[in-house]
């Protein structure tokens, strides 16, 4: 395996949780799959429909997120809305983010000799 690939493989698990987090976040306001597609590709976040509907079904599923059909346009349209749960989940995994990002900064600061 090439390190390009080997790069790109650590990136895709790297944001595989990100965009969770960011779909639960942004999903706080209901939406449909293809506006949230486009609120996480505006934001930076790269991910492909066949990834994040798949989520979006897996979340409704855990109970993180509740959708609706919206059949009062010409095409109908299902709504996802993140849940209580889902909002303490977000709450959480942005604390362990934040955490995370703590440790690496720490991680990254210059090493100090010892006496």
């Amino acid at each position: 395996m090439t390190m390009d690939a080997t790069l790109s493989t650590h990136l895709q698990e790297l944001r595989r949780g990100t965009v969770v987090v960011a779909s639960l976040m942004v999903l706080r306001t209901p939406g449909y799959g293809y506006s949230l597609l486009e609120t996480l590709s505006a934001a930076g976040f790269e991910v492909e429909a066949n990834t994040l509907y798949p989520l979006l079904r897996r979340l409704e599923a855990q109970g993180l997120l509740t959708s609706s059909w919206n059949t009062d346009e010409a095409r109908p349209r299902k709504f996802y809305r993140t849940t209580a749960p889902g909002e303490a989940m977000a709450g959480s995994l942005r604390d362990e983010w934040a955490r995370l990002t703590a440790a690496i900064a720490d991680l990254s600061a210059p090493a100090t000799p010892s006496e």
